[in-house]
């Protein structure tokens, strides 16, 4: 009698669920394609990329636009709420173990968390502190180190800001978007500190986003922006394989002086704009990672109709081992290459700006 097979042997209920979801197809996902530019309204759009679902490999394939006047780059066709909830499903960016293997899972560590609550010495121990976009609320958790006695909060579009609430890391979770008038309203004028970081490339509506941070400001309080650089070197060349283009999940990437413009409008004073501190050392190693990983056989995965058999299993096996020791050496080279990178105008990865909320 044959031995049963792998899929007759395994339930996963998960598998079920994305069954029935892909039998309808995935152009359900998609709003209609935008022709003008959301930041600015021009229609001088060309597309810069097209990438399929780099981290968690699920179908379908998606397009980031330009705007040639003024830089702003989005997803076009934009996906859909139902569409940001399937391909968000099952991935987490701060858990290495929520990541497929072996994707290099590039996230800022305590340290790191700790060195940005310090830029906010200058301006005195703030009272309270709104950290948006915080997932599982890591960087609260660094931060109170710095500032025992502030009481921080939480903001996230998921329920793992539920979590880090229960887990003590903050004291208010607030589950949502800051474009939401009804949580932009309650959390009107509470803070001294609004901290947005990397947030912007996620939300569906960044301007909205921005003017709820600045809502959520008492007059004369800060707002701390971290936001991948689009005109960064390795933007450009690595393409879709740059880590913070990120499709499908990362919306919008907008340029410093688009933010720097938003924020001057809105009646805030610039305080800090740093391209250095901010930068990342992982643009060639995670750049690796995702191509190896894509160059691989497929791993067993949920939202696959057919599960790899055994041989298919054991080649991917084989193959990812070697993968590992050499994306650390290239993580090795990125860590001694960023040094000049983040001294050389055009080549840091990410940037930072500190504003002050001068309005009521």
């Amino acid at each position: 009698m044959p031995s049963l097979s792998y899929a007759s042997r395994v339930y996963d209920p998960r598998r079920v669920a994305y069954a029935a979801e892909l039998a309808q197809g995935t152009d359900r996902f998609h709003e209609p394609r935008r022709e003008d530019c959301p930041w600015c309204g021009s229609a001088r759009l060309r597309t810069r990329l097209r990438a399929p679902d780099l981290m968690q490999h699920k179908p379908g394939r998606f397009a980031v636009d330009q705007c040639a006047d003024c830089g702003h780059l989005f997803q076009n066709p934009r996906l859909t709420s139902a569409g940001l909830a399937f391909y968000h499903r099952d991935h987490d960016e701060t858990d290495r173990g929520g990541l497929p293997d072996p994707v290099l899972a590039v996230r800022h560590g305590h340290r790191r968390h700790r060195f940005d609550a310090r830029l906010m010495r200058n301006v005195g121990e703030p009272e309270s502190w709104l950290d948006v976009g915080t997932g599982h609320a890591h960087f609260p958790a660094a931060a109170r180190e710095v500032f025992p006695y502030t009481s921080f909060d939480g903001l996230d579009p998921t329920p793992r800001v539920v979590q880090a609430r229960a887990a003590g890391r903050i004291e208010e979770a607030h589950v949502g978007h800051l474009a939401d008038p009804h949580i932009a309203n309650r959390l009107r004028g509470r803070y001294d500190v609004v901290s947005v970081f990397h947030h912007l490339a996620h939300a569906p509506d960044p301007r909205a986003e921005l003017r709820g941070a600045l809502g959520a400001l008492r007059p004369g309080g800060h707002l701390l922006v971290e936001l991948p650089d689009p005109r960064s070197l390795f933007a450009l060349l690595l393409g879709k394989w740059w880590l913070p283009h990120g499709q499908p999940r990362h919306l919008h990437l907008l340029p410093l002086r688009n933010l720097r413009a938003e924020l001057e409008s809105a009646g805030c004073t610039i305080l800090v704009t740093d391209r250095r501190t901010p930068h990342t050392p992982n643009d060639l190693s995670a750049a690796l990672a995702l191509a190896l990983t894509h160059a691989l056989p497929a791993a067993d995965a949920p939202w696959r109709t057919t599960p790899p058999g055994r041989l298919r299993r054991a080649l991917r096996a084989v193959l990812a081992t070697p993968v590992g020791p050499l994306v650390d050496a290239v993580a090795a080279v990125d860590v001694v290459l960023s040094p000049l990178l983040r001294r050389v105008p055009g080549l840091s990865n990410a940037y930072r700006v500190v504003a002050r909320r001068d309005t009521a």
